[in-house]
């Protein structure tokens, strides 16, 4: 009895100290539960998850880690530009960076011409130096533009392995802008009369790269030169720093350009956008460019046994009877013994599609026409027709030249085949079929002045390296070099028409781009001469061929001293006139001008080959057989004849007389008016 009190005394007391333990816990948790409250570590992370609980310093904090360089971590960024040697912006250079930044480019998008067209110079020269002293290029032999994209970070590279800079060179060329120079460039800059003048006055001073800061915020030039160490150059466009690069000589040789782009700027990042620029306007640059860019490809890998034995049905044991009855069929015929070659069994694979990244070469067409036209086959100019006017057609006829005296420049243009959509329903438009390039490098197809309106559908390209590279490149066409140029291009054309074969010429360019001209012989006074040779017109020699004024002269009779035309609305109209009918009984060729703008073309030349043009239809028109001596005896026949002719007429025939009633009556009309009445 005594026993069982105790053990129950015992199992009570056990209870409760469990009891007591399990609060004791529960407080404990509690009490950590605040504490932890207290010391912050919720808020802490509650405002980290807010945007809009930052404050200015955590703004100002993300934007100085926003541009990473391969190699250098955010702390050492900043070390970076804690350490780095500061330089201030003048303030009169200042003033020409707002005004290039806010006033002349208003195309953002011609930054990466610019940067590329550096690249393209640096490339020339380590190129032109390494033809006399071989070790230039060093372990760096391959003269390359690369660009890629951190879409993550915000941030545009553009590397070249180029000559690159040299610390002075980086102060120098970037940080200053030829410092010696700027008084002068802001000094004529005053003196300037309009935005033209000043857009030049940039292009001689050559501070292109300064278009970056209308796409970012922040540029970082990274330069190895072979006669210094690699240094990194930083710019906000208020000031500037240069300092060394503590990942040492990573690029070998050249430099590369980092963009920390603007908000509105970040298309720029995109793979499709950067290949359209680079196409428009640096495809024929004479080193590769390639852009790191990615694709979808189809792969074939292996499957795992796993896999395999999963994809398999689980039929193990119909699969062994089978086994074994063939197994005894073998053996039952063991007298033969037949032996098979085994074939290794092929790893099962499967379809797998992964993302690849690499670098994609970009401006692959070449310039053809940097080359000896004798080094160029038919098939490269028809492969360049086509990548340049986006025609499936062969071109008709082409001319590849270079210009020498006064501006040197090289060129290739082309005839096509059929005349452009609505080509006189929009004639006078700006159209874009002449490209301009500087050095190689695109600078606009938008000229008012590069051809006339009469030759617009010539399309084709034009190279100079004596043009200025203009910030702006908008009032280029101002330049008086490039009225050299037109009168240049207009000549080469008009020669290239006249090469053509006659079957070429009347059977393909005549239809197409006849009437084209006979407007220039209207519009162009100083090529009159030469678009005459050109023209085709109906005649009486042939039903339906056209003949040249050329061709008529030298039908003319012995003593024919004019050219006849007729005008009309059509052939049938003007076969009729007793106009026509006349100087067809004497043996005359007579033009039929049966278009509109026949006439105006004809009354626009004095004349041709020496003999000038008389219009049938109206007054004054004289043969060669109605001299002096033919005139003198019709009016003495008149004289004598006249009292028998008035009587006739006014008496005996009154109200009897007819003309025949196959002929028209004609009326002779004052050179003014043209026109035809028939009774």
């Amino acid at each position: 009895m005594k026993t069982k009190l105790v053990l129950s005394i015992l199992f009570g007391a056990l209870l409760f100290t469990a009891a007591w333990a399990e609060e004791d816990q529960t407080e404990d948790v509690v009490t950590e539960s605040v504490d932890a409250t207290e010391s912050g570590t919720a808020e802490e992370d509650l405002g980290s998850s807010r945007e809009g609980s930052r404050t200015d310093d955590e703004v100002v904090q993300r934007e100085e880690e926003a541009i990473q360089l391969d190699g250098l971590s955010v702390a050492e960024m900043k070390q970076l530009r804690e350490q780095a040697e500061k330089h201030e912006f003048q303030a009169e250079v200042n003033r020409m960076m707002k005004l290039i930044i806010n006033s002349l480019y208003r195309n953002k998008e011609i930054f990466l011409r610019e940067l590329i067209s550096n690249s393209s110079d640096a490339l020339d020269k380590i190129r032109f130096l390494s033809l006399t002293d071989k070790s230039a290029l060093g372990d760096t032999a391959d003269l390359t533009v690369k660009i890629k994209a951190d879409k993550e970070n915000h941030v545009l590279h553009v590397t070249d392995t180029g000559i690159g800079m040299t610390k002075a060179d980086l102060v120098n060329n970037l940080g200053t802008i030829a410092k010696s120079g700027t008084s002068e460039f802001l000094s004529k800059l005053q003196d300037a009369d309009s935005e033209r003048s000043m857009s030049e006055l940039i292009g001689q001073f050559g501070v292109g790269f300064y278009s970056t800061f209308l796409v970012s915020d922040t540029v970082i030039v990274t330069s190895k030169h072979n006669d210094d160490k690699q240094y990194i150059w930083r710019s906000d466009a208020n000031e500037f720093s240069v300092i060394e690069d503590p990942r040492g000589d990573t690029l070998g040789r050249g430099t590369t350009v980092s963009l920390q782009l603007k908000e509105e700027a970040h298309d720029f990042l995109e793979g499709d956008t950067l290949k359209d620029l680079v196409k428009k306007y640096s495809q024929f640059i004479n080193f590769p460019i390639y852009l790191w860019t990615s694709k979808t490809e189809t792969v074939e890998e292996p499957i795992e046994d796993e896999d395999e034995d999963e994809d398999k049905p689980k039929e193990a044991s119909d699969d062994e009877e089978e086994a074994e009855k063939k197994d005894k069929e073998e053996e039952e015929e063991g007298d033969v013994e037949v032996e098979e070659e085994k074939e290794d069994k092929k790893p099962k694979t499967k379809s797998v599609e992964k993302t690849v990244w690499d670098w994609e070469l970009i401006n692959d067409t070449k310039p053809i026409w940097t080359r000896n036209p004798k080094d160029v086959t038919d098939d490269d100019y028809n492969e360049f027709y086509k990548s340049i006017s986006k025609e499936s057609d062969e071109p008709l006829a082409k001319t590849h030249f270079t210009a020498e005296g006064e501006v040197t420049f090289k060129s290739i243009l082309f005839v096509p085949k059929t005349a452009p959509g609505g080509m006189f329903q929009e004639y006078g438009k700006k159209v874009d079929y002449i490209k301009m390039y500087v050095r190689r490098v695109f600078i606009t197809a938008d000229f008012e002045e590069m051809m006339p309106k009469y030759l617009a559908f010539v399309k084709g390209l034009v190279d100079s390296d004596d043009l200025p590279l203009n910030v702006s490149r908008e009032t280029l066409q101002q330049n008086k070099l490039l009225k050299v140029i037109k009168k240049k291009l207009v000549r080469k054309t008009l020669d290239m028409i006249k090469k053509l074969s006659a079957e070429e010429f009347n059977e393909k360019f005549w239809p197409q781009f006849g009437t084209n001209m006979k407007l220039g012989v209207i519009e162009d006074h100083a090529n009159r001469g030469r678009l005459a040779k050109l023209l085709r017109f109906q005649s009486s020699h042939h039903a339906s061929n056209v003949t040249s004024l050329a061709e008529y002269v030298e039908r003319m009779t012995e003593k024919q001293e004019h050219i006849y035309f007729v005008a009309g609305a059509g052939r049938a109209e003007v076969e009729k006139s007793p106009f026509v009918e006349r100087l067809l009984k004497k043996g005359y060729e007579v033009l039929y001008l049966v278009e509109p703008v026949d006439e105006y073309a004809i009354q626009s030349l004095p004349d041709f080959d020496g003999k000038k043009f008389q219009n049938v239809a109206k007054e004054g028109l004289k043969f060669a057989d109605e001299g002096e001596k033919a005139k003198g005896r019709q009016e003495a026949l008149e004289k004598k004849f006249e009292p028998l002719t008035a009587w006739l007429k006014d008496k005996a025939l009154k109200d009897k007389v007819r003309h025949p009633p196959h002929t028209p009556v004609p009326l002779v009309l004052p050179n003014f008016i043209t026109k035809t009445l028939s009774n």
